[in-house]
């Protein structure tokens, strides 16, 4: 009986020593626990674990079973109940604000579907994202527009012959220069141009101009005195070819846009009779481009109503 005795004393001791080793565990775990939810509950902060996520942990990681029986509940128990009713309601309160969020988003969403500053100005296929700021600036202020005066059509004439040599963007770069040594593009001044001058105007670097170009532009002067003599101005000569009235295009597409008309070619063939030089039906009608003649800017161009509204002014040739 002894023995016997002996070892229900041991069973009960190793028994006692499990109990007491399971409780210290249990208050281990509900301590890290309490630790991690306290602060999330009590300042109701977001927190990367759900409610039912934290309710999973709290019950596979302790077997006590005052944690699942109602009939025993203690103050650590409450603690981790307020805890958890706590984040409940922070949770349900985010889940509340998600769709104000959305609709602010759909109430800002169509902005962005207006139109850009960008697209309201778009412009002609040919000017592009790479084109040169002096290029796009003459597309947007001068290409197309109605000019009258004799100066400025004398140098888009120029102009418009330098494209056998230059392309516009090199052109524009060296406008003013070219003006300067042009004299304005006045006719008069230029037409009296001596073999000196005409000889530094060849050897000017900044210009760039080949020898038959400066003495093309000079012979041209000439030919524009004769003509206003005649006409009593080079514009009311040009435009008396269009009816004093730019014509209007309508094209859609850059491939509609020719590079001659059967306009240009009459007007080619009496600038030829009269001794200009370089200015075959493609220049001419470049110039008339340049200068308002034809209007040429895509219909979907933000220039293009502009230049038309200018052109169905009354025409106020001085």
């Amino acid at each position: 009986m002894s023995s016997k005795q002996n070892v229900r004393r041991h069973a009960l001791e190793k028994h006692r020593e499990k109990e007491k080793t399971r409780s210290n565990t249990t208050n281990v775990l509900l301590s890290k626990h309490w630790k991690k939810i306290y602060p999330i509950g009590l300042h109701k902060t977001g927190s990367s674990l759900s409610l039912s996520s934290l309710s999973l942990s709290l019950s596979q990681t302790s077997n006590d079973s005052s944690l699942t029986d109602s009939s025993s509940i203690t103050p650590l128990d409450q603690k981790i109940s307020l805890a958890l009713r706590l984040i409940a309601a922070s949770s349900s309160s985010e889940k509340r604000e998600i769709p104000a969020m959305k609709n602010v988003v759909r109430a800002v969403s169509p902005t962005r579907n207006n139109p850009s500053e960008e697209e309201l100005m778009r412009r002609c296929n040919w000017i592009t994202s790479s084109s040169d700021k002096v290029y796009v600036q003459f597309h947007d202020d001068c290409w197309g527009v109605p000019v009258y005066d004799d100066h400025q059509l004398f140098e888009l004439l120029a102009l418009c012959g330098m494209l056998m040599d230059f392309n516009w963007t090199e052109i524009l770069k060296r406008r003013e220069q070219i003006r300067e040594a042009f004299a304005g593009f006045n006719a008069n001044h230029v037409a009296k141009m001596g073999e000196r001058e005409i000889e530094e105007l060849i050897s000017n670097t900044e210009l760039n101009l080949a020898e038959s170009r400066v003495r093309c532009i000079v012979d041209n002067a000439k030919c524009i005195v004769k003509i206003v003599r005649e006409f009593g101005s080079f514009s009311s000569y040009m435009w008396n070819y269009v009816n004093y009235k730019p014509i209007i295009n309508r094209f859609r597409y850059p491939r509609n846009v020719p590079l001659r008309t059967p306009k240009a070619e009459t007007i080619s063939k009496d600038l030829l009779k009269r001794g200009f030089r370089f200015v075959g039906p493609v220049i001419v009608y470049s110039f008339m481009q340049a200068a308002g003649m034809t209007i040429d800017h895509l219909v979907d161009c933000f220039r293009h109503k502009d230049c038309v509204n200018l052109a169905e002014r009354p025409w106020r040739h001085v």
